[in-house]
């Protein structure tokens, strides 16, 4: 009972409608009001940072220019630092809000969320830090950040304790949280000194068992959901038990396959991942899905998911036959920029409108984001396939900038100011 009263009045007290706040000594409250509020706002200033930081560092290559060198190679902290700090910070955002709802329980208070917050964001910035050359901050960043993702970790299974794991979509995210804890701590074993097979692991883990089995759990719960309200009764929403038990052991052989470098037989997961993942986007039905703008985005986005596998098939088939490695790195850029870029979009967009008491619309600043977002990806592939690679590599980085600073300003925003309804949260 004086939990949910303890909620209940940290929610008020910041989002007053008659006053919203009258100075910037507001806003930390305001933020921590609800936890994707505080994650979202920390997730929207992390998609800047960290292509910020990549897209000078490949200018600095490409033209011959002076720049810190970081402690590991800068494309492995490239990618490990958009799945373990840039993405996760939405994730935690939003699941720190539904786990409780999902399961029935009171919402987390914010002694339970604002220490994720300072762990994963905080280490996040200090790593950033790390990368220009400062190797003990680097590693002190990444401490920070385990300390905060477990703490989300304690948080989201005691709620899942609680409800004694028998939601499959919470039970599938904690999951993929636990091994993502793994993967950042393997790569900061090899920051210490490990051999490089860690990072190598963290930066295939971070992939194939955080960040798409979240994405896709999540899909698999909400999309079918959203577009069953929408379009109504001549819907089917689609939401077989059996896709996350099918799920798992595909993704756990993509993943041995690549960790033992046998590219050669990825399709024996790839092709299966193609059907299933195109399967179940038709089982979606996309096409009564269309209107409105925010609801025919996420199907969009989704669209990514299968393409990425038939790379990855087409890819590994070739390999098998006996041809070169094609591709370069297009497969897993399609599905890194194409599906979790565009979800990203689509996703927090919708929450954010819905969650600040605005239209639910995707707007004219999301819509051009998420334009943009797919020149980034065609960019990016091209990269792969061309000669001149860093040059578009270059482009692609900063393409990825221009496409989300407009969304990214409006967000944060949105989120340092109270709902337009006059209502908390």
């Amino acid at each position: 009972m004086n939990r949910t009263i303890e909620t209940r009045n940290l929610a008020h007290a910041p989002t007053d409608s008659a006053t919203g706040w009258r100075n910037f000594a507001d806003v930390p409250a305001l933020l921590a009001s609800a936890p994707h509020r505080l994650m979202f706002f920390a997730g929207a200033a992390a998609v800047i940072v960290s292509m910020t930081w990549w897209a000078c560092f490949l200018a600095a290559e490409y033209f011959g220019r002076p720049f810190p060198a970081p402690a590991v190679p800068a494309g492995w902290a490239h990618a490990v630092f958009t799945q373990y700090g840039m993405l996760p910070l939405f994730m935690f955002g939003f699941l720190l809000t539904v786990f409780p709802r999902w399961t029935g329980q009171p919402a987390l208070t914010r002694r339970a969320y604002v220490p994720v917050f300072v762990g994963v964001f905080g280490g996040y910035l200090l790593s950033h830090l790390g990368l220009l050359g400062l190797r003990p901050l680097l590693l002190a960043g990444i401490a920070l950040m385990l300390l905060g993702w477990l703490t989300a970790l304690f948080v989201l299974g005691a709620v899942l304790a609680k409800n004694g794991a028998r939601d499959r979509h919470a039970l599938s995210c904690f999951v993929a949280l636990v091994l993502g804890w793994c993967g950042l701590a393997a790569f900061g074993a090899f920051v210490l000194g490990a051999p490089w097979q860690l990072a190598f692991v963290a930066i295939k883990l971070g992939t194939f068992g955080l960040l798409l089995p979240i994405y896709f759990t999540v899909c698999h719960r909400m999309l079918p959901f959203f577009s069953a309200s929408v379009v109504g009764a001549r819907y089917h929403a689609f939401k077989p038990v059996w896709s996350l038990a099918l799920l798992w052991p595909l993704l756990f052989v993509h993943l041995g396959l690549e960790l033992t470098h046998r590219y050669a037989w990825l399709w024996l997961a790839d092709g299966p991942l193609t059907l299933f993942f195109l399967g179940h986007w038709l089982a979606w039905q996309p096409w009564k899905c269309i209107r409105p703008g925010l609801l025919a985005v996420l199907h969009l986005a989704f669209a990514w998911v299968p393409i990425a596998f038939a790379l990855y098939t087409l890819q590994s088939t070739i390999m098998f036959s006996g041809g070169g490695f094609l591709f370069g790195r297009a497969p897993i850029h399609a599905l890194t920029i194409g599906f979790f870029g565009s979800m990203l979009v689509a996703m927090v967009t919708r929450v954010t409108q819905g969650h600040s008491g605005r239209p639910l619309e995707m707007g004219a600043v999301a819509w051009l984001s998420l334009a943009l977002l797919q020149l980034v990806v065609l960019v990016r592939i091209h990269a792969e396939v061309v000669h001149d690679a860093p040059r578009w590599l270059l482009i692609a980085a900063f393409g990825w900038l221009l496409a989300f600073l407009p969304w990214v300003l409006r967000s944060l925003w949105i989120y340092a100011t109270p709902r337009v309804d006059g209502k908390p949260g």
